[in-house]
């Protein structure tokens, strides 16, 4: 299905036992802090450090009873390391720990979206300049147009990527704050400077004003920077869907020797799994609608917000982890087929260069609308099968009398509607837009 997938990497983010190693990380750290501002003797954290190991079974064990997942951490924490375990969650309300633990999760899982990103980027670039000058047609309303490149469908791709990956860096920013401010957020039993000193052991920033949480408005932003990936995914999934129709077949998704498409019938191939990533990108989308939901909290906190985002934040940052690392084998082993492109670029005889047909009578003085309909009546018999659009329009009066059979010849010309691609690589590759001198192999046939 896919060479790579890193499930394994981004779901060790989300188990309970990596929840409660970066509680640990925020309980040590503040207490470090305290041990530098001379509240707590030194070495403390060392101490609950080296005793303590991790036992995510004795944890829910104790949680049974307490009913209360912190209390339940500190309690395991402090049967393993004794009387310095006191000098810990001092000053501190669960959220605290639940906020600045999870900031430090979300970090981790933005560093493996970035590098997903950067693989996909790299396998979007490649194909579009592979297919630089790959013509076929473009399409509106799923209707002929004019003639595009491949490549240029590729650029386009690696654009919106690129902005997506911006966006996520600002969520990203946005998401990696941590707060030891306390029940209310008034630092009445901790002063600021141990949240400073703290969240710059855990390469986090305080958040500069908080209740009992961080504000969910951060969370709603990350998920929601998901939710437009996702978007884009889809958008290119949908793309190669239409691509692989039976009446288009440009462009398909590998087929692996052995594989099966239809249970019933032989034949088939089908795209599932494009297919698949856009039905993964209606999960997402509505949990960034849940991300939103989360943001008005009752006063100063409520843990409405909690059950939610134990759901949708792994959920979501796992599916655009797979779903990343799928559309970069899908697109990087996708199956160009050139000569098709060409077959429907030709199909409608001539039909997609019309409005050159209609600009060119214009730069010879003939007025826009008696041009228009000039071209369109001669577009219209085409349609109908009565000829090619280049014969009638070199056959029709008005037409032959203002340009020549060289000149009208010309206007049918698919290399002159990318003439300026190089302008639009260097816009969106810069220096990296020179063409390659070497061709790359690709994987094509001919279809009958």
């Amino acid at each position: 299905m896919i060479e790579r997938y890193t499930l394994p990497r981004m779901g060790a983010v989300w188990t309970s036992k990596r929840k409660y190693e970066t509680w640990l990380q925020v309980e040590l750290a503040a207490c470090e802090a305290r041990e530098e501002t001379g509240e707590v003797p030194r070495g403390m954290a060392r101490r609950v450090k080296r005793k303590v190991t991790l036992d995510p079974g004795r944890i829910d064990e104790i949680e049974r009873v307490t009913k209360h997942d912190i209390i339940a951490f500190l309690e395991s924490v402090a049967e393993q390391a004794g009387s310095p375990a006191r000098h810990l969650h001092v000053g501190l309300t669960s959220s605290d720990v639940l906020d600045t633990g999870l900031a430090i999760q979300l970090v981790e899982a933005m560093g493996i979206i970035l590098e997903d990103l950067d693989a996909l980027l790299k396998v979007l670039q490649d194909q579009a300049f592979a297919y630089r000058k790959t013509m076929m047609v473009g399409r509106s309303h799923g209707i002929h147009g004019e003639p595009i490149s491949l490549g240029f469908k590729f650029a386009i791709w690696y654009e919106e990527f690129s902005r997506q990956r911006k966006r996520l860096i600002a969520a990203g920013e946005n998401i990696a704050v941590g707060k030891l401010s306390g029940a209310m957020g008034t630092f009445a039993h901790l002063p600021p400077r141990i949240e400073r000193i703290t969240c710059a052991k855990l390469g986090l920033k305080p958040a500069p004003v908080s209740n009992q949480v961080v504000q969910r408005d951060r969370h709603a932003a990350f998920v929601g920077a998901l939710a437009l990936v996702a978007a884009s995914i889809e958008k290119v999934a949908t793309e190669i869907r239409h691509l692989q129709r039976t009446e288009v077949l440009e462009a398909e998704e590998y087929f692996s020797a052995g594989q099966k498409g239809s249970s019933a019938m032989p034949h088939k191939r089908n795209p599932v799994g494009s297919e698949n990533l856009c039905g993964l990108a209606r999960v997402i989308r509505a949990n960034s609608l849940a991300a939103l939901e989360n943001v008005a909290l009752w006063h100063e906190r409520d843990i409405s917000h909690s059950s939610v985002e134990r759901i949708i934040i792994p959920d979501s940052t796992i599916l655009i982890d797979y779903m990343l690392v799928r559309l970069t084998q899908l697109l990087k082993n996708l199956m160009v087929y050139p000569e098709r492109m060409l077959e429907n670029l030709n199909r409608t005889g001539g039909l997609v260069y019309s409005q050159r047909v209609l600009l060119a009578l214009v730069d010879r003085g003939v007025d826009r609308k008696v041009a228009y309909e000039a071209v369109q009546r001669n577009a219209m018999e085409a349609w109908e099968g009565l000829a090619s659009f280049h014969d009638l329009v070199s056959e029709d009066p008005l037409i032959a009398k203002k340009l020549t059979k060289s000149e009208i010849k010309s206007c049918f010309d698919p290399e002159w509607y990318v003439r300026h691609l190089d302008e639009v690589y260097r816009r969106v590759f810069g220096a990296r837009a020179v063409p390659a001198k070497t061709k790359r192999a690709r994987k094509s046939r001919k279809r009958s």
